[in-house]
């Protein structure tokens, strides 16, 4: 695969995985309905691992636009190719969102609860604050960051279990950072399926919550910059 597509594939079947979880945890009359916070945190661990594994060997596998402008700013990635993987990655979360709609369409018409559905696609406060939900997403994508340049520069070798050292990171800051705003950490993970959330048919999903969209794509871009600043100073 080209790094473009391999961006695309790999942030696509990411997303499919990571929203399609929410949705049977939140959505109205699933198999998983109410199964809890652990249950979506392990979901997107898994997500990250697939998504990693898919596209590592093409693209390096950032699947995410704060990585890959962390790693320009930190030196380790051409600004030549940053819009071409920060398209993909967008491209690939919109194919992601009408993936997980079509797997739960019924379900999607079935939930009266608009905030449920927001939810399957797009990240919220718990206590609306901008100033500490903002600070929020700009720590987590710190310390997410601030692992990934110490994650590579360790060059652990793991073989076909490279991706578990990143799946593992994502799984440790959900459950231990998730709590304020459900850890963005992702511009493309929440932008590109709160846009989706706008245009597929869905009943009941009232707004996407706009006034809060700019705070988990900010966030997480501050937090990957702080932290490449910090690693190229270390």
């Amino acid at each position: 695969m080209t790094p473009f597509v391999a961006e695309l594939v790999g942030t696509s079947i990411l997303i499919t995985l990571g929203l399609s979880v929410v949705a049977n945890v939140l959505l109205h009359g699933t198999k998983g309905n109410n199964a809890g916070l652990l249950v979506i945190g392990f979901g997107w661990t898994v997500a990250v691992f697939v998504g990693v594994f898919i596209s590592a060997d093409s693209s390096g596998a950032h699947l995410n636009p704060a990585v890959t402008i962390g790693l320009a700013v930190a030196g380790k990635f051409s600004w030549d190719q940053v819009p071409a993987y920060i398209l993909a990655q967008f491209f690939g979360a919109f194919i992601g969102s009408i993936l997980t709609w079509l797997t739960y369409k019924d379900h999607f018409t079935a939930t009266q609860s608009a905030e449920h559905i927001l939810a399957v696609f797009s990240t919220g406060p718990a206590i609306r604050n901008s100033f500490s939900n903002l600070l929020t997403e700009v720590v987590a994508t710190f310390v997410f960051m601030m692992a990934i340049f110490f994650i590579q520069k360790g060059e652990m070798k793991l073989g076909s279990l490279d991706a578990l050292p990143v799946a593992l990171l994502v799984l440790g800051i959900g459950l231990s950072m998730g709590g304020p705003t459900g850890y963005s950490i992702n511009p493309a993970r929440d932008l590109g399926p709160r846009i989706m959330h706008s245009i597929l048919p869905i009943p009941n999903k009232g707004s996407g919550d706009w006034p809060y969209a700019w705070i988990p794509v900010i966030g997480p871009i501050i937090g990957a910059v702080l932290a490449a600043l910090l690693f190229r100073l270390l």
